[in-house]
């Protein structure tokens, strides 16, 4: 069997402390007791602080997964100072960056930005490498009367867009009034994963030397809906990012499979790689708006910062197989079947038990594995737990009971702790599942130091009220062979 390969993958990462109120927790809670954003507004951090928090800087890979275990905690009081907001990775902007980068993307004046405020913005993008002039030029203002009037007047329901220290430096409008799937949240939301999805995808053709031209097919992973009161979701992000970052002959489409929806794309990407249809193709994901501050009372309660407040996009380039990148190993793909059932047992015996099974190995042959990296510090701290432990020390669980390690707590522990890292990864849904890792995983197995890397990301298709299943998918990559 022919396998296809990742070429690479590039992470973009935006902090949006003034977007936490539009996250939807954050929104509701507003909404009742307008306090609340108070409250919220003295917990943000600042760019400083998140540039040099340790999380952030292994997802731009300026520090390995493994070295967090030898930090101090907690990591939000022990943030390096002048950090670096690019990596081998990926890169970090500001929120000033971010909105010009809302306006670049904004093909019907949905969003307007102060005069002064929308020059500041784009003074700053002069600066940056991957944003062309032609977006530069649609970052244009107006002034701060005009705002005020739209912001004032009722019927319009037009929200604002405010800074981290609580400034209203622009609005977002309705699309159509009648319209709920055109509603001013909605549309932030998409004009922010469509930025996100185009950074990321800008970044990953610059670093791997692929003129845009050259993609063929781009496949769109995120959680978004995207669509009017007749198609809600009717999407293609895809193509949208494909326009917005000049890939000309290309064409795509949205793959939603809630958090799985990265796995089972790249699935499909390199089937339709290694098939010949579409041999240049890409698999991006947008950011998750709606998550920023959804967990922000557990962190109000505790004292601490409010840590949802990053915004992360995606991309991975995928073609067939180049005799040096990593393979994805087409006979590893992981299925949770309809018939499998939503016990968390039976979601990893299909996820990884069952590959390793056809591919001939053992749990322990496997490096590295890559499940939900929810960065612990968010998620423990408001009460979800530790996400990725809990999902290791299952799969070890099933290890021993295979007999492919030892019974007991010691072999467990051991076997986590060789096989699983600690997340890092901010709480972005399908962004969290899997992906964070990959370009860890791809340096890793390029240098000879891993063989195989497994990926496994699970899903809750019951948040859409319409079945009570669950989902998961998973692949194995391999160092490729030919380059050993």
């Amino acid at each position: 069997m022919d396998h296809p390969v990742i070429r690479g993958v590039r992470f973009f990462m935006a902090h949006t402390p003034g977007l936490v109120r539009h996250g939807s927790k954050p929104d509701r809670e507003i909404a009742r007791d307008p306090e609340v954003w108070e409250s919220i507004k003295s917990h943000l951090r600042s760019f400083d602080d998140v540039v040099g928090y340790a999380p952030h800087q292994v997802l731009l890979g300026n520090r390995t997964p493994e070295s967090l275990a030898e930090l101090d905690q907690p990591w939000y009081e022990n943030v390096a100072r002048e950090a670096p907001r690019n990596g081998p990775h990926g890169e970090l902007v500001s929120e000033e960056e971010f909105y010009g980068l809302l306006k670049a993307g904004d093909d019907f004046d949905l969003l307007w930005l102060d005069e002064e405020f929308a020059e500041r913005s784009r003074e700053l993008l002069v600066k940056h490498p991957r944003v062309p002039a032609a977006d530069l030029e649609k970052i244009v203002g107006v002034p701060p009367s005009q705002i005020e009037e739209m912001l004032d007047d009722s019927e319009k329901g037009a929200k604002p867009l405010q800074l981290r220290d609580g400034s209203t430096i622009g609005l977002i409008q309705h699309g159509l009034l009648e319209d709920p799937s055109l509603a001013p949240d909605i549309l932030l939301e998409n004009l922010a994963v469509k930025a996100t999805g185009t950074m990321a995808l800008r970044l990953v053709m610059d670093d791997f030397s692929i003129a845009p031209d050259q993609l063929q097919y781009i496949i769109g992973s995120g959680e978004e809906a995207i669509g009017d009161r007749y198609n809600r979701g009717g999407g293609n992000l895809a193509k949208t990012v494909a326009e917005a970052a000049g890939c000309i002959e290309a064409t795509g489409s949205d793959v939603k499979a809630f958090c799985c929806a990265p796995v089972h794309a790249m699935v499909v990407a390199g089937s339709l790689a290694t098939s010949g249809v579409f041999p240049e193709i890409a698999v991006i994901g947008g950011c998750s708006l709606a998550k920023l501050g959804m967990k922000f009372g557990g962190h109000l309660a505790k004292d601490i910062p409010v840590m949802e407040d990053i915004l992360v996009g995606f991309a991975v380039l995928m073609g067939p197989d180049d005799g040096v990148s990593p393979r994805l190993r087409l006979d590893s793909i992981g299925r949770h079947t309809v018939g499998a059932g939503s016990v968390q047992q039976a979601i990893i015996e299909a996820l990884v038990q069952k590959p390793l099974e056809n591919m001939g190995l053992s749990f322990t042959d496997i490096d590295k594995y890559s499940t939900e990296m929810h960065n612990p510090e968010i998620t423990d701290t408001a009460g979800s737990g530790n996400v990725p432990r809990t999902n290791y020390r299952l799969i070890a669980a099933i290890a021993a009971a295979r007999g492919d390690i030892p019974a007991g707590n010691d072999a467990r522990d051991e076997f986590v702790a060789m096989h699983g890292m600690m997340g890092f990864s901010p709480t972005q849904g399908h962004v969290a599942s899997a992906v964070p890792y990959l370009a860890h995983a791809l340096d890793s197995l390029r240098s000879g130091e891993s063989k195989y890397t497994m990926f496994l990301a699970k899903g809750s298709l019951f948040l859409g009220r319409m079945t009570h299943l669950s989902d998961g998918e998973s692949f194995v990559l391999e160092a490729n062979p030919a380059a050993r």
